[in-house]
C-alpha cells in the first residue's frame, strides 16, 4: 500500500448541498469560446485523493468531496452547511490558515499539522488553503494526509536520521582515536627495523589508520549540540563562495547556472555552516552530473506560507527563503530514496555516506527544512530557511 487511503465510491443518492456556481459570463467578441467537455466539477473533486473543503466567508462548509467524507467519517449531507468550528476546535491552526489565505487573497501551506476528531481520530496532514478570487471570502482547503511512506518529506525524520549517529560518533571519538594513535606509532617503530617487503605492510597500517581517523573526525561534527551563533547572512554571498570553491575544484568540468531572486531578505544563520551544507549538496550534484554536458543549477526564491513546527517552541517558524541545487544526472535509485539522509547510506563507490546526514543536521540546527525531488536528468535538493527579520 502506498499509504494513501482509497476513495470510496459515493452512494448514488448522496446528499449534495453545495454552493451554486455563478452564471457563466458572456464571451467577449473575438474571444475563443470555452470548450465544454461535459465534466461535472463535483465528480472531478470526488476523484481527488486529498480531502477538499470549500469554506465561505462565514466559515461555513459549502462543499466537500468524497475524500473529505471519508477523512471525517461523515457524509456530505451532514458536513455541508455546518461551521468549520464544528469539525475542529476554534484554536486549531486550520482556522488561522484559512483566515490568512482569505485576508491575503493567496495560498498558504503548513506542514505536519495534527487533525483530530472523535470520529476520525488523529491524523497528520499537510494543510493548504487557497482563496477563491471569484467568490468573496471563499477559501478552498486541501488536507494531504502524511504517511510513513513519505518520511523523506518530513523534517523530523531528517533530524532523527542525523542525530542517530551522535552517540556513535562520541563513542568512536573516545574509544577509537586513542588506540589508532598507538597502532600508528607502533607501525612506525616497526618500519624502522623492517625489511623492504615488510615496510609495505607497515605503510598499509599507517594509511588505514589515517583513513579511519579521518572518518571519525567527520563524524565528530554530529556531536556538536551547541546553539548556533546566528547572524544576518546574505545567502547569495554564501552561494557565490560555494560556486567559486566548486569551480576551482570538484566541479571544474561542470557548468554552474545561477537563477537567483535578487530581492531576497537576509537569512538567519551561521555563515560557515551554511557554506559547509551547500558545499556538500553541490559536491553531490557535481558527482551525479554527467562528465559531458554536466550542469548544476543554483536557484533561490521567496515563498510565502511555508511554516514548520519546531520542537521546544510553541509557535511555528516561517521558512520563506528557498535554495535549490539541481543536477542533470541519472537521478537517485528507488531503493535508497527513503534512507538518503541517514548516515552511511551512499550510492558512491568510495563514499562514506555522511555528507547528506550532516546536511540534514545543519539545516535542522538552523530550524530549516531539506527535501528532494528526483527523476531522470533532474534531481533537486531544496533547502528552506528562516529570514533574519523573523523574531
Amino acid at each position: 500500500m502506498s499509504g494513501r487511503r482509497a476513495v470510496r465510491a459515493a452512494p448514488k443518492a448522496r446528499a449534495r448541498a453545495t454552493v451554486k456556481s455563478p452564471p457563466m459570463p458572456e464571451i467577449a467578441a473575438g474571444a475563443a469560446p470555452a470548450r465544454n467537455f461535459g465534466f461535472d466539477p463535483c465528480a472531478v473533486l470526488d476523484a481527488l485523493p486529498d480531502a477538499i473543503l470549500v469554506v465561505d466567508g462565514a466559515g461555513v462548509l459549502g462543499h466537500v468531496n468524497a475524500a473529505a467524507e471519508q477523512f471525517f467519517t461523515a457524509g456530505a449531507g451532514h458536513l455541508v452547511g455546518r461551521s468549520l468550528v464544528d469539525l475542529v476546535p476554534s484554536d486549531h491552526p486550520i482556522h488561522a490558515v484559512v483566515a490568512q489565505a482569505r485576508a491575503r487573497g493567496g495560498s498558504l501551506t503548513e506542514y505536519d499539522v495534527a487533525v483530530e476528531t472523535p470520529r476520525s481520530g488523529l491524523r497528520r496532514v499537510t494543510l493548504q488553503a487557497s482563496a477563491v478570487p471569484e467568490t468573496r471570502g471563499a477559501v478552498v482547503v486541501a488536507l494531504h494526509e502524511q504517511t510513513i511512506a513519505r518520511r523523506i518529506d518530513q523534517q523530523l525524520t531528517h533530524r532523527g536520521a542525523a542525530r542517530s549517529v551522535t552517540a556513535l560518533a562520541a563513542m568512536l571519538g573516545h574509544e577509537v582515536k586513542n588506540p589508532l594513535s598507538g597502532i600508528r606509532g607502533a607501525a612506525q617503530l616497526l618500519e624502522q627495523r623492517a625489511s623492504d617487503k615488510d615496510k609495505v605492510l607497515t605503510r598499509l597500517i599507517c594509511e588505514e589508520t589515517d583513513r579511519i581517523r579521518a572518518i571519525v573526525d567527520r563524524m565528530e561534527a554530529f556531536t556538536d549540540e551547541r546553539p548556533l551563533a546566528r547572524q544576518a547572512v546574505n545567502i547569495h554571498e554564501v552561494l557565490d563562495h560555494v560556486r567559486r570553491v566548486a569551480e576551482a575544484g570538484f566541479a571544474r568540468d561542470r557548468r554552474i547556472v545561477e537563477a537567483y531572486d535578487p530581492s531576497l531578505p537576509l537569512v538567519s544563520g551561521h555563515r560557515d555552516l551554511l557554506i559547509q551544507s551547500f558545499l556538500n549538496l553541490v559536491k553531490n550534484a557535481a558527482e551525479a552530473a554527467p562528465e559531458e554536458g554536466g550542469e548544476i543549477t543554483l536557484a533561490t526564491a521567496y515563498r510565502h506560507g511555508v511554516r514548520l513546527a519546531v520542537p521546544g517552541r510553541g509557535s511555528r517558524v516561517h521558512l520563506p527563503i528557498v535554495v535549490e541545487v539541481t543536477d542533470n544526472g541519472l537521478g537517485i535509485s528507488e531503493d535508497v530514496r527513503g534512507h538518503l539522509f541517514e548516515a552511511f547510506v551512499t550510492t558512491k563507490a568510495k563514499g562514506s555516506g555522511l555528507g547528506l546526514a550532516l546536511v540534514a543536521k545543519l539545516v535542522a540546527d538552523h530550524g530549516g527544512l531539506v527535501e528532494f525531488e528526483t527523476q531522470s536528468r533532474r534531481t533537486t535538493f531544496r533547502v528552506m530557511l528562516p529570514s533574519a527579520s523573523q523574531p
